[in-house]
């Protein structure tokens, strides 16, 4: 009995907070999504981002192929003349070119690591910008939620194509940008 009673109880909870309020209606909640990777893949400012450390990585990637080069050369003048020169001669070089060695790998594995900070902080910076920016929008244009999709986040398994506003926010987003232009793709350009 004790049991049917405490069934009765939590059935009419359960149904009490199914129950819809006017207010809460399905027809009055305005609802978008908007799919993040292709809005950070169009957006002029992240181009701009990924350009700016393409172009970083590649005068580092310059410096220490140039290094790299004088140090193979060495080490090629190293195998040459070791037998010349005698075994202390060649263990006291060797542990200088491999200590050189170290040097190179210590230094690229730095260069690698700041561009990779430094464009994470901006690419952090973007996306908390483009967030600030989704939820004035959403407030502007009357939306109650406003979900993100994407490769990364998928927080919509379905909706319908009609809430997608990842072409206007893109849109907004890249007529706002007042920065550099982003380099234009072989496909962009055709």
């Amino acid at each position: 009995m004790k049991k049917l009673i405490l069934l009765s109880i939590a059935s009419l909870a359960i149904i009490s907070c199914n129950k819809e309020t006017p207010s809460a209606s399905a027809e009055k909640t305005k609802t978008a999504y908007v799919d993040i990777s292709k809005l950070l893949k169009e957006n002029k400012e992240a181009k701009s981002i990924e350009d700016k450390y393409k172009v970083k990585s590649e005068e580092m990637g310059r410096e220490l192929r140039g290094e790299a080069s004088q140090f193979q050369s060495e080490a090629a003048a190293f195998q040459q003349n070791a037998q010349l020169k005698g075994q202390a001669w060649a263990q006291q070089k060797g542990a200088e070119l491999q200590k050189r060695e170290q040097q190179l790998g210590m230094k690229q594995e730095t260069m690698i690591r700041t561009l990779q900070e430094e464009s994470g902080k901006e690419n952090d910076s973007l996306v908390k910008r483009i967030k600030t920016y989704i939820k004035e929008y959403g407030k502007k244009n009357g939306y109650d939620y406003i979900y993100g999709t994407g490769e990364m986040s998928a927080t919509v398994l379905y909706a319908k194509d009609g809430y997608d506003i990842t072409d206007i926010l893109i849109k907004e987003l890249n007529d706002n940008y007042k920065g550099p232009e982003p380099a234009k793709t072989e496909e962009e350009k055709k």
